[in-house]
């Protein structure tokens, strides 16, 4: 169900369930994907879990704007900086905390915003979690919640989700296979090998390595979106909303913690 979509008034009937707030970006995904891919992937994604979960949980529409300053190397990426972001995603919350929700969702589809997002919330509960101690603060990028169970669909060859890669490229090909340019498909592949950092972010890394998208690669993408198709994204947006409604059932369920009490007494 959707919080838009209802009067003021009615709010209050609500606010006992979860709130999932969808956030992506507005940025470029190399030649072939259009500016809105992890919005459109987001949305999409958060569409299907509504549909599945009905009146159950409540959700916002997509903020599809998102901290993609490493990406503006490229025309058309629109970005709202680290500082400006989060402080949005502080009065977003702050927002439905005041309306009297008390189980906040944020479903995230693009990797800059993990960083804001995790200080936002951090930041809202060290203000509230005293005065509003029911009050759960959760975040999670649906291709982190579906990554295992994607990485052994059949014929992917990806282990984690890129950038314009295999997984967008599918999931795009699937909910607007319209826009897709496949003769513009084109990536960049591993410069060099580390036994400590994955320059094409297709492994592991064991260092940190600060880079824009511009310096990691000429085209914008990364990964194999030469492999997409239409029938993985189709799996893929299976099982990621899967992953996204088992979430908020389980969530719907949490109870908040009780407080330890104060020990005021010197010593141990």
């Amino acid at each position: 169900m959707q919080l838009g979509n209802i009067p003021w008034t009615q709010v209050a009937e609500h606010t006992h369930k979860v709130i999932v707030v969808p956030i992506g970006s507005f940025e470029q995904h190399g030649h072939h994907l259009p500016l809105l891919t992890d919005s459109m992937i987001g949305s999409e994604i958060a569409h299907r879990a509504e549909a599945e979960l009905g009146d159950a949980a409540m959700f916002l529409p997509m903020l599809y704007i998102g901290a993609s300053d490493h990406h503006l190397g490229f025309p058309g990426t629109i970005s709202l900086s680290m500082e400006v972001y989060t402080k949005a995603l502080i009065d977003l919350v702050e927002s439905l905390i005041g309306a009297g929700f008390r189980k906040i969702f944020l479903l995230n589809s693009h990797a800059g915003n993990i960083v804001p997002a995790g200080t936002a919330l951090y930041e809202v509960n060290l203000r509230y979690h005293e005065e509003v101690p029911d009050m759960w603060l959760t975040f999670a990028s649906w291709f982190d919640l579906a990554r295992e169970q994607v990485a052994v669909l059949e014929g992917m060859e990806q282990q984690n989700v890129l950038h314009a890669c295999e997984w967008e490229t599918s999931i795009i090909l699937r909910s607007h296979g319209d826009l897709v340019q496949r003769k513009n498909v084109k990536t960049a592949r591993t410069p060099f090998k580390s036994d400590f950092y994955s320059p094409d972010q297709s492994g592991r890394s064991r260092v940190s390595v600060t880079k824009t998208i511009r310096q990691m690669t000429p085209t914008g993408a990364l990964g194999r979106p030469d492999l997409a198709s239409e029938e993985k994204g189709e799996r893929i947006l299976q099982v990621a909303v899967a992953e996204v409604v088992a979430f908020v059932r389980e969530f719907d369920g949490w109870q908040p913690a009780k407080p330890r009490a104060v020990n005021t007494k010197p010593g141990f």
